[in-house]
């Protein structure tokens, strides 16, 4: 659903004010996550998806409104616009940040997901020698498969 353009100066006071406090809110729920992934809590990260999702689509909204109604106010508003550009930019290193830390936790679970599985095949696959005087690569049919609990 589209809203509706702003219409005054005021009215883009108080959607820069609305958007400064979900910039905010925000930035506490990215600040928790990041909590707990280095604290190795992941489960927990998932109570914070609801609300950091909210506060995304407040932010993008108002953004999004700001954005297309400032060539009709950027006179009225003067510098509260280079303002805005400045904690938008601001937020978006604090954003950039929080990608980088969910990366790299996704990653090590990742790799140690792949690690305890390359295991298992490798201790699945017959402990022989090849005609090269090796061990053989896994044969996949060897592979054992692999459950994950996503509830601890």
């Amino acid at each position: 659903m589209t809203q509706p353009a702003i219409a005054s100066a005021e009215e883009a006071r108080d959607v820069i004010r609305t958007l400064d406090e979900t910039i905010a809110a925000l930035a506490e729920v990215l600040e928790e996550e990041d909590r707990l992934v280095r604290a190795g809590r992941l489960s927990e990260v998932a109570r914070l998806s609801q609300a950091k999702n909210g506060h995304a689509r407040r932010y993008l909204a108002d953004s999004l409104r700001l954005r297309d109604s400032l060539p009709r106010l950027r006179g009225e508003l003067g510098g509260e616009m280079d303002r805005v550009k400045e904690r938008h930019a601001a937020f978006q290193d604090r954003l950039q940040r929080n990608l980088a830390a969910l990366a790299t936790a996704h990653a090590v679970s990742e790799g140690i997901v792949r690690g305890v599985a390359g295991e298992l095949t490798r201790t699945a696959a017959p402990q022989t020698y090849g005609a090269s005087g090796r061990t053989p690569i896994p044969d996949p049919r060897h592979a054992r498969p692999l459950a994950v609990s996503r509830s601890l």
